[in-house]
């Protein structure tokens, strides 16, 4: 699977050690299949003046040696998981997890819930009409350095 990598940087071989805690999946390196996402999210960079820089790679396919989990659609599972790793609490861990991203949109309902404005089902009510994008963060750096494997570079 090719996946990109946005950054200010070339990342040839990503290190978990630079990696923020309290992301929509907890620690790790944050990847994308969706080229337009991975540039969109290069625009950021640029508007405060750094460099973008698309990284691309591939994943050869995930073995049994690694533990993984998939969330097809923003539900009570997604909500629950995100909030705990944005409040740095780490529950069961996985070597790769794969679902939708927490952009904008869906950010300002996650804040809602977290603030105490929306419930669970009012949160979840306004996330069942989101189509999710597609976010893979690997925590594990055996499974990066194993699996996943630096093609190129561009600067956007």
């Amino acid at each position: 699977m090719i996946l990109y990598h946005t950054s200010t940087v070339e990342i040839q071989r990503p290190e978990l050690s630079y990696s923020r805690p309290c992301l929509d999946f907890g620690k790790g390196f944050y990847l994308t299949s969706l080229r337009t996402q991975a540039v969109a999210y290069g625009e950021r960079f640029l508007r405060r003046g750094d460099m973008a820089v698309l990284n691309t790679y591939q994943l050869d396919e995930i073995r049994d040696d690694c533990t993984h989990k998939f969330f097809t659609m923003y539900d009570g599972e997604w909500l629950d998981f995100v909030t705990a790793c944005r409040k740095g609490i780490h529950h069961e861990s996985y070597d790769v997890i794969e679902g939708g991203i927490a952009d904008d949109q869906v950010f300002d309902t996650i804040d809602l819930y977290f603030s105490g404005i929306y419930t669970r089902e009012q949160a979840l009510d306004q996330l069942q009409y989101k189509k999710p994008n597609h976010q893979v963060c690997i925590t594990s750096q055996n499974i990066l350095d194993k699996y996943l494997h630096f093609q190129s570079s561009e600067i956007l």
